[in-house]
């Protein structure tokens, strides 16, 4: 029951990390307009590359590091501290960078703004707590921020000319987040001589986790990138706002690779295989059961999803909706295989590998399919990528598995979706959207899903009637 309480702060915490920005940006998109919502995707997709080598992989390395060493205060306490000293010393380099490239902006002030994005990775320990598998903390801590930083928009972010005090806020925020995780440290972690730090040491293994780091980058922000170098801005931001609708749902599924990974890890450092296989197999049941829900449902409200959130301007937002909805299955899957088995077993290499299949694919789509297709060619080289990465780690972990326990109430869940897809999505095109409609529509949604559900009878059925029975 641990586990599942952990997923559930966590899977909390995700969603309102999504959640918090989809509020906002429906307030923000009416207020600064889609140029100026797609100024902000671009300005912030070249500050995530400089954030990305700040954070050089730390921490996915860091999580699965404090897991492993946990039940020894002195090795953790050890680790901790080089790995934050490490981290000071990347952010500091990535500063030098920013600061070459900064001149050479076309917004510059507000690419300055967006560096607190960078600083604010140097006090992140939130991988600390994962590793401990202490979600509490980080959950109630941050969430306190994100509220006020939500209350701050709403108050200071009045007219298209506030982007800058936008940017501004959403930066503070998180460097004020990371802030309160530090003072329950003193508890946890000891000192350790400096003499008997060796920070550098955790460069290599550090790196070999930033390699797929870069890469998800890729594919996750080259988009939003090449589309206002391309085409112009107001795709990008178009691409972000679309990409954020779908994070929204994805939060509670890939809450799971969070809160598994330091609980794979131990159970792998204490030699248990089987045990590691099965949590694989309830794991990946569990998020196809939620990910196709959110797929075929999210797709069904699409079409008047995107214009009725974001207001006029935005129609084409539900339509890149629409199609980048088969990547809320794929990534949860590949989150399922990726983060809660390769990276736990040390399988560093075939997870390295199947993000940079899914970069190079998206690379090389991405030219003609912006060049030519605009918005939708973007989010097409997206779902192709996700494909990629997502049946390069099936075959990576072929001898490991069985396929046929993976797959197994898959084909159910699919039925399910279809039967809640098609009555949703003629709903949704033959009603005038509200607050009322979406609601109705999604509760009716649900109720046709979970219905399908337990007619269908997969086997998650049978363990969640097992769990509340020994709740």
């Amino acid at each position: 029951m641990n586990v599942v309480r952990n997923y559930l702060y966590n899977a909390g915490y995700q969603l309102l990390l999504v959640m918090l920005p989809l509020v906002s940006i429906t307030y923000v998109s009416r207020v600064l307009t889609n140029t100026g919502v797609g100024i902000n995707a671009y300005t912030n997709s070249i500050i995530t590359y400089f954030v990305l080598f700040g954070s050089l992989g730390i921490n996915l390395y860091g999580n699965r590091q404090i897991a492993y060493l946990r039940e020894d205060q002195y090795k953790m306490s050890k680790t901790f501290w080089e790995i934050v000293i490490l981290r000071a010393v990347t952010v500091i380099a990535a500063f030098l960078a920013f600061f070459i490239y900064l001149p050479f902006s076309k917004h510059s002030l507000l690419m300055l703004f967006q560096s607190l994005n960078l600083l604010a990775v140097m006090f992140d320990i939130s991988w600390f707590y994962m590793g401990i598998e202490d979600f509490k903390k980080t959950v109630t801590r941050n969430t306190l921020v994100k509220l006020i930083s939500l209350a701050a928009i709403f108050i200071f972010v009045k007219d298209k000319s506030d982007i800058g005090i936008y940017i501004i806020i959403l930066g503070l925020g998180s460097l004020l987040g990371n802030f309160t995780l530090w003072p329950f440290i003193r508890h946890l972690i000891i000192k350790v001589p400096l003499k008997d730090l060796q920070p550098f040491r955790h460069i290599r293994p550090s790196i070999v986790l930033f390699i797929p780091q870069v890469a998800i980058s890729v594919y996750a922000v080259l988009n939003k990138t090449m589309l206002g170098q391309l085409t112009s801005t107001v795709n990008s931001g178009y691409y972000n706002n679309a990409d954020t609708l779908i994070k929204t749902v994805l939060a509670v599924a890939t809450a799971t690779g969070t809160v598994m990974l330091p609980h794979v890890a131990n159970a792998f450092a204490n030699g248990e295989k089987n045990k590691v296989n099965q949590m694989l197999y309830d794991s990946f049941d569990f998020i196809s059961f939620l990910t196709m829900a959110m797929m075929f449902g999210l797709a069904g409200l699409s079409i008047h999803l995107g214009p009725y959130f974001f207001g006029k301007g935005f129609e084409a937002v539900g339509g890149a909706i629409l199609l980048e909805s088969p990547v809320i299955l794929l990534i949860g899957w590949s989150n399922a295989i990726g983060t809660q088995f390769l990276l736990p077993t040390n399988r560093t290499k075939e997870y390295t590998n199947s993000v940079l299949v899914g970069a190079i694919v998206n690379i090389i789509l991405n030219l003609p399919l912006i060049y030519f297709g605009g918005l939708a060619g973007a989010v097409l080289a997206t779902v192709i990528s996700e494909i990629c990465v997502t049946g390069y780690q099936l075959w990576a972990i072929r001898k490991e598995v069985e396929y046929r326990k993976l797959f197994q109430n898959v084909s159910k869940y699919f039925v399910a979706g279809i039967v809640m897809f098609v009555p949703i999505f003629k709903i949704n095109n033959s009603v005038r959207t509200s607050v009322l409609s979406l609601f109705l529509e999604v509760l009716l949604g649900i109720i046709i899903y979970f219905g399908m559900i337990l007619i269908l009878k997969p086997t998650i059925v049978d363990k969640a009637k097992q769990m509340l029975k020994k709740k």
